[in-house]
């Protein structure tokens, strides 16, 4: 009698183990699936960066992925370097993951480590896979002439402040349509409303200033963009969309928090 009961146990033990065993099975196999975008109806998930933050772990992936807007947005092709685009995904996926965009679409990024000259201004549609635009942006004349060199947080510095930036709402001022900007950065852009560092169309933004003075116009510290187009764009960004003005600044780059941890 003894020995059936145990043979019962035994059974007993025996069918728990092979359940755990297809348990464990069934999790290494999903894996894959899960990290590779599909979500719990197991089609696709939207093929942009608002999944980013919630499935990818692996650095390697991040990498795959970011290559992969690069090239499809044909980034190269308007002379937006890669490792500038890699740092503005960065801190646009830490964002979104941390519910502070409202637009998970729309990413803008100012190239100051180009010339004024160039155009150095990209809004980026990363759902539809486009660039929205690609036009001139001025810097602070308190950064440099042609290319902006120096960045400050501080008021009156007439800098322009590098960094992570959420666009707020629209109002008309001394400068006319314009846009205030919230500064996500501590230390290197959270004084932008302080010192009213806003997006806003400027006369000196253009090629004519350019042809007759040799250089582009500045700002007192605003990312100033061209009269003929500066209300289209600032109606795309307006309300809660990213920011990002980028500057090959080792401090910066090795001490914001959303490029780094």
């Amino acid at each position: 009698m003894q020995r059936f009961v145990n043979m019962q146990e035994s059974r007993k033990t025996m069918k728990i183990k092979s359940v755990f065993k297809i348990l464990i099975l069934a999790v290494v196999l999903l894996s894959p699936i899960y990290m590779s975008g599909k979500i719990n109806d197991g089609s696709l998930a939207a093929p942009y960066p608002r999944h980013f933050s919630r499935n990818l772990t692996k650095p390697s992936i991040e990498a795959s992925m970011t290559a992969q807007y690069y090239d499809a947005l044909d980034l190269a092709s308007f002379g937006l370097s890669k490792p500038v685009f890699t740092a503005a995904l960065k801190g646009f996926n830490k964002l979104m993951s941390k519910g502070l965009l409202n637009k998970d679409s729309i990413l803008t990024i100012c190239d100051f480590s180009k010339s004024s000259s160039q155009k150095r201004l990209y809004v980026l549609d990363l759902k539809n896979m486009k660039v929205l635009f690609n036009t001139f942006v001025a810097h602070g004349r308190g950064s440099g002439m042609d290319y902006a060199r120096s960045f400050s947080n501080r008021s009156r510095s007439n800098k322009s402040s590098l960094g992570f930036y959420i666009t707020e709402e629209t109002y008309f001022g001394n400068n006319g349509y314009s846009l205030r900007l919230n500064g996500m950065e501590r230390g290197f852009n959270d004084k932008a409303n302080a010192r009213a560092i806003v997006m806003h169309g400027a006369d000196y933004v253009s090629e004519q200033f350019m042809n007759s003075t040799g250089h582009l116009g500045r700002s007192l510290g605003c990312p100033a963009i061209p009269m003929g187009e500066h209300k289209e764009i600032i109606d795309n960004l307006k309300n809660g969309s990213l920011i990002f003005l980028y500057f090959n600044d080792s401090k910066y780059l090795h001490s914001s928090k959303l490029l780094n941890g």
